[in-house]
């Protein structure tokens, strides 16, 4: 495969030991797909150049910021719009179940394939990449399916679930605890909510209005709080890392840098210098 011609598989979880989920990053110049067909749901978000694909006995042109939906089990194929230019495009293959969370009537139907929704393609596009980047189970529990239901909501046939969860702030504390002491292996969004009886779509949305950010971030910015208190005990970030849950020092750094604005080795220098 020449340069031009890259599609990279990345493998991830969602949620620790949880179903695997495959996300696709793919630019071609000339490569055409043979026809075929998925298990999953394919969601694909259009980056770069016009791709041609022959789906349900039409022809779909895609371009930048646009979301394709391929059903499962359908036929199609995929391949450039024009000989003189390629494509790109984010994937990412769902499983049926995962488009149902949130969502009442059975297996969402998305009778036009191609949509025009910049604020979600842009979520999707966001997620894809920072997921592809470091593939964080807890991340990816929180994120896709919380996105795959905005999307079956939005442009399919299925009908919203109720978004009123009772006791929101009980559930969330209660998830905020089990979270905090298991700060290095968090247990998945799908074990919690069966042990609260509830969907994960429930513990999510209960979690958000609570706290105001998913369980992921919320995570992540304690994880940062006691990676601070540590740095400044002298530990360097790499040790620090670890002891906090975060995959390695990159993984610090990128979510220290949010939070605080500088970097864990940046502030551990500066609080040094204070002492």
């Amino acid at each position: 495969m020449s340069a031009r011609e890259q599609a990279q598989w990345t493998r991830t979880r969602l949620g620790r030991g949880g179903p695997r989920l495959d996300l696709l990053t793919a630019r071609f110049d000339k490569h055409v797909y043979a026809p075929h067909a998925h298990e999953e749901f394919t969601i694909g978000v259009c980056v770069g150049g016009v791709e041609s694909i022959d789906y349900r006995g039409g022809r779909i042109r895609t371009c930048p910021g646009s979301i394709i939906v391929l059903e499962p089990g359908e036929m199609h194929t995929g391949g450039p719009a024009t000989p003189i230019a390629g494509y790109a495009y984010l994937a990412l293959y769902a499983d049926p179940t995962l488009v149902t969370d949130g969502t009442r009537g059975g297996l969402p139907h998305f009778r036009e394939p191609l949509l025009d929704d910049p604020e979600l393609a842009k979520a999707l596009r966001a997620a894809h990449i920072d997921i592809v980047r470091r593939p964080d189970p807890l991340e990816v529990e929180c994120r896709l399916p919380w996105l795959l239901t905005a999307l079956a909501r939005r442009h399919s046939t299925a009908r919203p679930a109720s978004d009123t969860v009772p006791g929101a702030t009980r559930i969330a504390h209660t998830v905020r605890d089990r979270l905090t002491d298991d700060l290095t292996t968090p247990p998945s969004l799908t074990s919690l909510a069966a042990e609260l009886g509830l969907s994960r779509y429930q513990l999510l949305r209960a979690f958000r209005t609570a706290m105001g950010v998913p369980p992921y971030a919320w995570l992540a910015q304690y994880r940062v709080a006691r990676a601070r208190a540590l740095l400044e005990s002298g530990l360097r970030p790499g040790e620090v890392a670890a002891l906090v849950g975060f995959a390695d020092q990159a993984h610090l750094t990128r979510w220290f840098r949010r939070v605080l604005g500088v970097t864990p080795a940046a502030y551990r220098a500066s609080v040094a210098r204070a002492a």
